[in-house]
């Protein structure tokens, strides 16, 4: 079995070959390494969030069995003219730089690595949090600018605690759970809306029906759903006006799921305390952006996932699922297994 490791600025293809290596897999493997995180992510050939180049990606492709990859453009041009490929493997929990369609039509299977950047995503969720709440960056910026504010401990200027506040969260998936046992350990009640989700709830987390139902009882809302054609735009100006007055926003998840002209009003205005965004609608954003020249927001570009755990999860989660296909086995995060039936 030969195959392509196609690794990037962080996952990079020493650590997807070490984890070949921690199981034993008799393979041959060859490097290659796109510029991501250096260059952007963009939409190429039909998939979205890729970086590299079809051509360079379909010569090193030429009898391999196997992609291991976690940025590469796996679209339907490279698939097509690599016929020895049978698996494609995109550490990533949503694949989306990889035309699943495609490869079920060309037989090849493709898995992801769900849950991969979770706990790293949780922790940035929470300091987001924190950070919009305590007004964090604002101030440490200003100190470094030579201005103390002491009148920033006027009532009418401090923000809320979590313990006690109510903290709606859209999205209970594996980031979402981690979000929410965090917070009720620090003592928020937490409440969840997520159509999907009819599991058990720990203690302390309770599902409401509706959004509107979590907008209006929330003190501070968190985002942690997929983008789907479904919930594009779900967190717009009629939804933001729901929210308690002086809550905060946080999205961590998609762009898609908040219109950001709507939060910005709701900033300038004064009806929201704060936010802080880890996604936005442009990345990079344009330096004369609306967001920047907001107060009150928190911004970071869009690393929530990003960690040395993380990598190293992705890598070994994905070489499990190459091992079991070795075996002769389903892998375990197969996304198209009708391709076995075939």
């Amino acid at each position: 079995m030969h195959i392509l490791l196609a690794g990037d600025g962080f996952l990079l293809p020493e650590i997807l070959q070490t984890a070949i290596g921690e199981l034993g897999l008799d393979a041959q493997t060859t490097q290659i390494r796109n510029d991501w995180p250096v260059t952007p992510m963009v939409d190429i050939g039909g998939v979205r969030e890729a970086n590299g180049d079809e051509d360079v990606l379909i010569e090193a492709l030429q009898g391999c069995e196997v992609l291991f990859t976690h940025s590469q453009p796996v679209t339907e041009k490279v698939m097509a003219a690599s016929p020895d490929l049978k698996l494609v493997v995109v550490c990533r929990g949503g694949p989306v730089n990889a035309d699943v369609a495609a490869a079920t039509r060309l037989g090849i299977q493709v898995c992801n690595t769900p849950g991969r950047n979770a706990n790293a995503t949780t922790e940035h969720s929470l300091a987001m949090i924190l950070a919009a709440a305590r007004q964090i960056s604002q101030r440490d910026a200003e100190l470094k600018a030579g201005n103390w504010r002491g009148d920033y401990y006027r009532y009418e200027l401090v923000g809320p605690e979590l313990f006690g506040s109510t903290v709606g969260l859209v999205g209970y998936g594996a980031i979402g759970r981690r979000v929410a046992t965090a917070l009720v350990a620090m003592g928020a009640h937490v409440q969840v809306f997520d159509p999907y989700f009819t599991g058990a709830l720990p203690e302390g987390v309770e599902q409401v029906g509706t959004l509107d139902e979590l907008l209006r009882r929330s003190n501070v809302l968190s985002l942690h759903a997929r983008a789907t054609a479904e919930n594009a735009g779900m967190i717009g100006r009629e939804q933001l006006a729901m929210l308690q007055e002086g809550a905060i926003v946080v999205n961590c998840a998609r762009p898609q799921l908040l219109d950001y002209d709507a939060l910005c009003d709701a900033l300038d205005d004064g009806h929201l305390f704060a936010a802080a965004c880890d996604v936005l609608p442009s990345e990079p954003l344009p330096p004369d952006h609306r967001i920047l020249r907001t107060s009150k927001i928190t911004v970071t570009p869009h690393l929530a996932g990003a960690s040395k755990s993380a990598a190293w999860i992705a890598a070994r989660l994905g070489a499990a699922d190459i091992a079991a296909y070795a075996r002769g086995e389903r892998a375990v995060n197969l996304l198209n297994p009708e391709v076995l039936d075939a």
